[in-house]
């Protein structure tokens, strides 16, 4: 064992002593007869407990006695800071530690980190110190490669990562400056000023390539961009099936006599959802909700299933989409292409014409798209009546109508029972052949949107409920209702304006939250509560616990939707599927009751690495897009305010930052209740949702920062 192993064990010993709730704080000579020492052993007891104390992990009295610091040490996760410091997330609570740049203790971005607190602290004001890096949590980088004598260095992308990796030239690939590379990290420093060394692994092309800023983006997320070969032939093998046979129709219910469309982007090429709508004998519409049999060519555990689980989602940037699954399928055999037989699972629903569910059934089928329709043709039609495409789409019309009307009465339904819409724009990136940015602009939605989502939600809610009822284990979309003291907070926000957020036992209903929205709608504070109440929101997640959707007001919720992008919906279109055919006996449904669990976990991580990737893309090309739109002027909207500074929201979506040092007209101090900046003297007031002129003064590609300043508003008639 070495010096150093010792030492770790002994240290454990030590603080297993000291942890026990009947310990009583002793000297040294005492710990030794406690722990049956020897005499030629204290000087290393001695050096243990000094090395424990100058941590911060023991703390020794005047008298000389060692025991439990007034501190309390916690485990969690490191996140950097490019100045240095850093804050610990640690699982369960809601506050992060704040860690001066000084007790980091060399921790990197990512690092499993054990930190001492002091107690006695406000929890949204902690203050640590790192005192062990327990692991570390990043072992692959992408950067900027710079050659050197010896080798050469790579700078990372990622501002957080403070530190350069040294590369030697055996280990370099040959890479040239200028390149980006992703580089593994072999040797971590042990002690301080000690350089990072590593080994690149790929090249990933000159800096200024066409699509490496993007490429560099995906492999910093560790997000697979390209098919094994084995998935590869297993889909080219899938793929020969070609057209749906009549032979393989058995069992299936064939609805290739519906009229029945897809209503898609412009540019969207994996079409799985298609939808149709009949008028009933008894006046009822029976709406289709037809899905993409995609469990029909994935089979479970084959190379095709184990790269979508590995993917859990379609990613998707603005150069460039990266399918859960190959193009052979996503915009294949599994896309209801128009015109083309293609095995579905369709969920059929009779509504009343208010929107009444009165029963529906769930079946394998065939369906054939007879028109392939975008968001932009059907808005035109249901919501304009434009007269070209009225006439060129007449035998659609009416069924068009109808399912306007159909949707905007499950919409009306939904907001009776509380449901909670938060309508702020996505961004659109429009780049040109070279990837460079030509325009943002915001993506708003329209009633063709609107329409296929109120379709696919009572698609969603009715396929939950029917397998929740039945007691079969399954994967559910959920949303869970806001913290207590999250609620709290937004209660004490709203006051300010007048408004009260009714709480019972520090819970409340989405019907609660829509009422305040409802209250705000049309009003100079609309944007400002929206907000506040948005952040407010836990993060959505997939769970096998049917436990409901609190944004939706819905007590049953899964994904069954889009299973050619979403592998939740892949893996219950088997369970539906093998339950219409066989039932589920008891050896499947622990089968089921044991895979489950880790697929929801698997969708939620890998989720949420997809939308962290999305948006970073896009960060990176607002950046590069107002790079070329320095000292010009925008009008945008004050989206946050904290005591650095007010970040403005423009009318394209961009995002950027006033830093508090630039409103040099006063002093300004903080609001946290209000969500305000106040000048000292001038009484001037930054408040979140307000409208606010600005100027771009910086672009950070790098940092993914905007930076702007205010500017003094036009007079009314220059702006007319």
């Amino acid at each position: 064992m070495t010096h150093e192993e010792l030492l770790k064990k002994r240290e454990k010993v030590l603080l297993k002593l000291m942890e026990d709730p009947m310990y009583q704080p002793m000297r040294l000579r005492e710990i030794a007869l406690f722990l049956d020492v020897p005499k030629s052993k204290r000087r290393d007891l001695e050096e243990t407990l000094s090395a424990l104390v100058r941590e911060g992990r023991i703390r020794i009295s005047k008298s000389g006695k060692y025991g439990k610091p007034e501190k309390e040490e916690k485990e969690g996760i490191f996140a950097a800071n490019a100045k240095g410091f850093g804050f610990v997330r640690i699982p369960g609570e809601e506050h992060d530690v704040f860690i001066p740049r000084d007790k980091t203790r060399g921790a990197l971005q990512g690092d499993t980190v054990r930190i001492l607190i002091p107690r006695g602290q406000q929890l949204e004001r902690r203050e640590g110190r790192v005192v062990e890096i327990v692991a570390r949590g990043v072992s692959r980088l992408v950067g900027y490669y710079r050659r050197e004598n010896n080798g050469g260095v790579v700078i990372p992308d990622n501002a957080r990562f403070a530190a350069d990796v040294v590369v030697p030239k055996k280990e370099s690939l040959g890479a040239e400056t200028g390149q980006k590379v992703v580089v593994e990290i072999t040797r971590y420093p042990k002690e301080k000023g000690e350089a990072l060394e590593g080994r690149i692994t790929e090249l990933l092309g000159r800096a200024t390539a066409p699509g490496v800023d993007l490429t560099s983006i995906v492999r910093s997320f560790d997000i697979p961009d390209s098919f094994s070969e084995e998935c590869l032939i297993e889909a080219a093998h899938v793929a020969k099936r070609g057209k749906t046979e009549e032979t393989e129709l058995s069992g299936r219910r064939d609805l290739r006599a519906l009229c029945t469309v897809t209503i898609d982007g412009e540019d969207s090429k994996d079409l799985d959802d298609a939808i149709s709508l009949d008028r009933l004998e008894n006046g009822n519409l029976l709406l289709g909700v037809h899905i993409a049999d995609v469990s029909e060519y994935v089979r479970e555990g084959g190379a095709l299933d184990r790269t979508a689980l590995n993917r859990g989602t379609s990613v998707y940037l603005p150069d460039r989409v990266i399918p859960m699954l190959p193009v052979a399928l996503s915009n294949g055999i599994c896309s209801l292409n128009e015109g083309e037989d293609r095995f579905a699972l369709s969920c059929l629903m009779e509504f009343t014409p208010t929107g009444e569910q009165v029963r529906h059934d769930i079946c394998e089928s065939v369906i054939r798209s007879d028109r392939r329709l975008t968001y932009t043709t059907v808005n035109q039609i249901v919501t304009n009546h434009e007269p070209e495409l009225c006439e060129h789409y007449a035998e659609l019309v009416p069924m068009l109508e109808e399912m306007d009307d159909l949707a905007r009465a499950l919409r009306e339904r939904r907001s009776e029972r509380g449901y909670i819409d938060f309508d702020f724009p996505e961004s659109k990136v429009i780049l040109n052949p070279a990837g460079k940015p030509l325009e943002i602009r915001a993506y708003e939605r329209n009633e063709a949107t609107r329409l296929i989502e109120d379709f696919m939600l009572a698609a969603n809610e009715t396929v939950a409920k029917t397998y929740c009822l039945k007691h079969i284990p399954f994967v559910y979309r959920i949303h869970e209702a806001p913290t207590t003291e999250k609620l709290q907070v937004l209660k004490t926000f709203v006051a300010n304006f007048g408004l009260n957020l009714p709480l019972k036992n520090g819970e409340v209903t989405p019907r609660e939250i829509q009422k305040l929205l409802l209250r705000v709608e049309g009003t100079e504070t609309e944007d400002l509560v929206s907000r506040m109440a948005l952040r407010t929101m836990t993060q959505a997640s997939y769970s096998v616990d049917c436990v409901g959707h609190f944004g939706l007001a819905s007590r049953y919720y899964t994904h069954f939707t889009s299973p050619i992008r979403r592998y939740p919906d892949l893996q219950i279109h088997r369970i539906i599927k093998e339950h219409l055919r066989n039932g589920m006996n008891a050896k499947r449904t622990e089968h089921y009751r044991a895979v489950l669990p880790g697929v929801a976990e698997q969708a939620s991580k890998t989720e949420r690495r997809a939308q962290e990737c999305e948006r970073d893309a896009v960060k990176f090309k607002k950046c590069e897009y107002m790079e070329q739109h320095i000292n010009e002027v925008f009008d945008g909207i004050i989206s946050g305010v904290t005591r650095y500074g007010i970040y403005v929201e423009l009318k394209n979506t961009v995002d950027g930052m006033i830093r508090v040092s630039e409103l040099r007209d006063d002093r300004y101090q903080f609001n946290e209740e209000k969500a305000e900046l106040v000048g000292e003297f001038t009484k001037k007031r930054y408040r979140l949702g307000e409208p606010l002129r600005v100027r771009v003064t910086g672009a950070d590609r790098l940092l993914r920062t905007v930076d702007f300043i205010p500017e003094p508003a036009l007079p009314a008639d220059e702006e007319d």
